[in-house]
């Protein structure tokens, strides 16, 4: 799901940045608004799709933790006590005491390369972008004759 996920994410960032290039290519007049309207649909696509990820990631957390959604001991994150053993500790409710401290696990789904190549297509436009903007302020300045 994840992976799926992130692959939308890009293929939603390639079609705009697509869409964007063959409206400046064409020339048309008059394709600045519907481009802008288009990168903010973009833009809420994306965080839908971040949202998505999120919660599916945070879904599988706990489905990996409590397979039979049952509370259970895990450590670093939950111990079932009982009243005896609270009071074996001096009546402390620290956590800590309890739980310990869960080992450290790596994310064997995060894939560098990709979320390197992600960073690289939005730096990319990003610098596209700034470029196409400079230019229309150098342009402007140039009109006001300044």
């Amino acid at each position: 799901m994840g992976v799926h996920v992130r692959r939308n994410t890009q293929q939603v960032d390639q079609l705009y940045k697509f869409v964007e290039k063959q409206a400046k290519e064409s020339g048309e007049k008059g394709l600045n608004r519907p481009i802008k309207t288009l990168d903010e649909q973009r833009k809420d696509a994306v965080e839908q799709l971040k949202l998505i990820r999120y919660f599916f990631k945070q879904a599988h957390w706990l489905q990996e933790r409590f397979p039979d959604a049952e509370l259970a001991d895990v450590e670093g994150l939950v111990k079932l006590v009982d009243l005896e053993e609270i009071k074996t500790n001096d009546w402390s409710l620290t956590p800590g005491r309890y739980v310990g401290v869960a080992p450290e696990i790596e994310d064997e789904d995060f894939d560098f390369e990709e979320t390197l190549r992600d960073i690289h297509i939005e730096l990319k436009g990003l610098n596209e972008e700034a470029s196409t903007i400079a230019a229309q302020i150098q342009k402007n300045f140039e009109e006001l004759g300044i």
